[in-house]
């Protein structure tokens, strides 16, 4: 890699967006930051973000990624239940 490549993710994302809008699952991944297969169970039970098949692939729209990503804030961090105490 070249000295004046911008490897943040902004300039990841900005680098997406100049080509096509859309990106296959393992772009939307790292995309989002997740496994490929977190991806593929959040696709499978309706919980992840808007695809388009394309054949046997499933192609994300980014600005539909970010939209999905924005309705998944939340305001205060989840409790995690206390473990049993052996």
């Amino acid at each position: 890699m070249g000295d004046d490549e911008d490897n943040s993710e902004p300039a990841r994302a900005a680098a997406a967006r100049k080509g096509s809008p859309f990106l296959n699952s393992a772009q939307t991944a790292n995309y989002l930051g997740i496994s490929l297969r977190t991806l593929e169970k959040l696709a499978e039970t309706g919980k992840g973000p808007p695809f388009r098949p394309h054949g046997r692939q499933k192609r994300f729209h980014i600005a539909e990624v970010d939209a999905w990503s924005e309705q998944q804030k939340c305001s205060s961090p989840r409790r995690r239940s206390p473990r049993a105490k052996p």
